[in-house]
């Protein structure tokens, strides 16, 4: 496998829900090491192509590949051990749960003490914790909200908790992370830093994510791929996909916004 071989592939991907076709001979790859953003006005299959990446959809036909081996039918709960994480729109936190206990939250699949172990509190076990709890405090870093690890998450403002979902994801020290409308809700000044938080994990990480808000798509991704009813209608660069007539058309024949001074 070489380096400039794209970590995932999909080949010809449909859904069908009854008669309805969701996703219509879609064919898209994720280069390593960038960030790549799927866009499209609302039901144009965005959201289905995530869940089928992940599992929760099985493809009518097509296939997709990751790492250049076909992924077939992944079960979500497996996603990690496969090397992929996601981000949920709804967050899915514990509330009542500490920033710091939710992130570990999501390191169940690195999480090696038995049972007996955690019971006898081994020194073996006690080690593993505290490396899960150092990793967990450096991801934590990483998006910048260490100070709050002892802080209930439902204490938090919505903006951090958005954090806290992307540390429990990068715990698991994914090759692919999936972002599941990152920026909704967020304030100008919010969707400003986590794009900042974005673009530093291109260095470990390939980022694909699916997003509504025109602007931090346009400054943040690397490439862009577009869907309408289902159909990739145009693919490339910022700067390619909003000089795009087809993607012009689709945004009710509006330019579509973005750029650096954007």
């Amino acid at each position: 496998m070489h380096d400039d071989d794209p970590l995932l592939r999909a080949e010809g991907l449909s859904v069908s829900f009854g008669g309805l076709r969701v996703l219509d001979r879609v064919s898209l790859a994720v280069p390593r090491g960038r960030v790549l953003g799927v866009i499209g006005p609302n039901g144009a299959g965005k959201t289905t192509l995530f869940n089928t990446i992940c599992g929760f959809v099985r493809p009518t036909s097509g296939t997709l590949f990751f790492d250049g081996r076909p992924l077939r039918h992944p079960r979500p709960h497996q996603l990690t051990r496969h090397g992929i994480a996601r981000t949920l729109q709804g967050l899915g936190l514990f509330p009542r749960l500490t920033v710091l206990e939710n992130v570990l939250a999501g390191a169940t699949h690195r999480a090696r003490t038995g049972v007996l172990s955690s019971l006898l509190a081994s020194p073996w076990a006690q080690r593993h914790e505290q490396r899960l709890t150092e990793q967990a405090m450096r991801v934590l870093t990483t998006v910048d909200i260490a100070a709050e690890a002892h802080r209930v998450c439902a204490s938090l403002p919505y903006g951090t908790r958005k954090r806290v979902a992307l540390a429990r994801a990068l715990i698991s020290e994914p090759r692919l992370l999936l972002l599941d409308e990152p920026a909704a809700g967020l304030s100008e000044q919010e969707t400003a830093d986590l794009a900042g938080i974005v673009r530093g994990l291109r260095q470990h990480t390939t980022v694909m994510l699916v997003e509504h808000h025109m602007d931090f798509v346009m400054n943040l991704c690397d490439e862009l791929v577009v869907l309408d009813f289902g159909e990739v209608i145009a693919r490339g660069t910022p700067e390619q996909v909003r000089a795009d007539p087809a993607v012009q058309r689709a945004y009710l024949g509006e330019a579509v916004p973005g750029g650096a001074d954007a």
